[in-house]
């Protein structure tokens, strides 16, 4: 078989999946299907129950579902409170990742004991940088981390053991040595791929994890102040949002199947990097730039909001009709998260001199709404998502772009490791979700009658 004839055999294969895997859409209604675990008004199915963290979105009111400001906790705590406490004090991630897998605002004590541990934790074995992460370097920086992650349990002896005790000790050195997996990988990347320079800075054991990947990632290991409190508090925001988001869902899946912890981690890894779940501020980003290059005057509100109606409208930047960083599948009035990032983002936009960037997304994030609302006649309230300053801010900061969705890993591993925590002790079923057949029963037909 020629490569001309392969390609046409594929093109049938194409041809023949899309006949026989199409299923009326009519059909996932007449059957009462929860789409993508999800009812007729986008609410999520009730598959568990959780003490890590609360979403609100809305109140009952007289028997109504009235939308009202997003309000996020951890572990009872209002995120709002959490961030207000330790920022401009001192960084919280590890105070935080303590909460949520502990359950306990940690003392000072308690919070040293925890980052000596995490400290002690972030060395990779012996030459495992150069034997694994530098042998098959990867744009795809999320593939790296995953295959890192995955060749981490080779170096476990107690890779299966299920107790509690060795499951805390293995995610805890998960959580420590991600940012080296992270940045390490996009070095790797960076001097393989690209032909830049390469250095490998070992994290510092008295600086926290926001400082630490900026100077693993910056060549001089320079680093003002503002901008590691900044990426802290992007972390804290990113670092948890209940059992229902795809790659926690998935954390939970492949708990209860008994796997082991680098597994379960490889699957939310693999779940996280897609673009409808991890990747949503690389796209903000590529949005605002097609919007820097197609609207003439950035400070004419008209003009602006003429362009984001033809995004809408499918007719410019990628043709989806969406305009990215704006609504939540849960939040509708406004998204906690972004609310409290928001003040830090202009701050950090001012120490770099990107106030007329700042003032254009704060300008889309007053117009979208009312763009969305006219466009899709959705009136329950659109708001800006975390995700719509989250790639402003990583870009502020030198970040690169294929970094962006592994920060959020960096982050989010700390709620996985809490749910998964709480799966083992909860749950002795393996997850196992119905699907109704519509399959038709066919007479079998003998190879020489075909």
């Amino acid at each position: 078989m020629n490569k001309d004839e392969y390609l046409e055999h594929l093109n049938k294969y194409n041809e023949m999946v899309l006949e026989t895997d199409n299923i009326d859409f009519q059909l996932f209604i007449d059957h009462g299907v929860k789409r993508g675990l999800r009812d007729q008004n986008g609410n999520g199915v009730l598959t568990g129950l959780t003490n890590i963290s609360k979403i609100e979105s809305f109140k009952m009111v007289d028997g109504q579902k009235v939308p009202v400001d997003g309000r996020l906790w951890y572990r009872g705590y209002d995120v709002i409170d959490l961030v207000k406490d330790f920022s401009f004090r001192r960084f919280g991630f590890e105070e935080v990742a303590y909460l949520l897998l502990f359950g306990l605002l940690p003392n000072q004590k308690e919070l040293n004991d925890f980052k000596e541990i995490l400290a002690l934790s972030n060395e990779l074995p012996t030459n495992f940088t150069r034997d694994v992460i530098m042998k098959a370097p990867s744009q795809d920086i999320m593939n790296s981390i995953t295959k890192s992650v995955l060749t981490l349990a080779a170096y476990d002896e107690h890779i299966s053991d299920q107790s509690l005790s060795n499951v805390l000790r293995q995610c805890i050195n998960i959580i420590a040595v991600l940012p080296c997996l992270a940045v390490y990988g996009y070095h790797a990347y960076n001097h393989y791929e690209l032909g830049d320079s390469m250095y490998i800075h070992h994290p510092n054991e008295n600086l926290s994890t926001a400082e630490n990947i900026l100077m693993m990632l910056r060549p001089d290991k320079k680093y003002t102040q503002l901008e590691a409190q900044v990426l802290d508090v992007a972390l804290v925001l990113h670092m948890e949002h209940g059992g229902g988001n795809n790659s926690t869902f998935t954390t939970r899946v492949v708990t209860s199947a008994g796997s082991d912890t680098y597994s379960v981690f490889a699957a939310a890894l693999s779940s996280l990097k897609g673009p409808k779940h991890g990747g949503a501020n690389i796209k903000v980003m590529e949005m605002i730039k097609n919007i820097k290059e197609n609207v003439h005057d950035l400070k004419d509100e008209n003009e602006v909001k003429e362009y984001l109606g033809k995004i809408l409208d499918k007719e410019v930047f990628d043709h989806q009709g969406l305009i990215y960083g704006m609504g939540h599948a849960v939040y509708s009035l406004s998204d906690p998260r972004a609310q409290v990032f928001k003040s830090f983002v202009n701050q950090l936009a001012k120490e770099k001199h990107h106030e007329d960037d700042y003032a254009l997304y704060t300008m889309i994030e007053k117009l979208a709404p009312e763009v969305i609302a006219k466009k899709r006649h959705i009136y329950k309230g659109v708001s800006a998502n975390v995700d719509f300053y989250s790639g402003f801010v990583y870009s502020m900061l030198g970040i690169p772009v294929e970094l962006y969705t592994p920060i959020f890993a960096i982050a989010r591993i700390v709620g996985w490791s809490a749910h998964r925590i709480e799966e083992l002790i909860n749950v002795d079923k393996i997850i196992r979700p119905a699907y109704k057949s519509i399959m038709e029963e066919k007479e079998f037909i003998p190879m020489d009658e075909r």
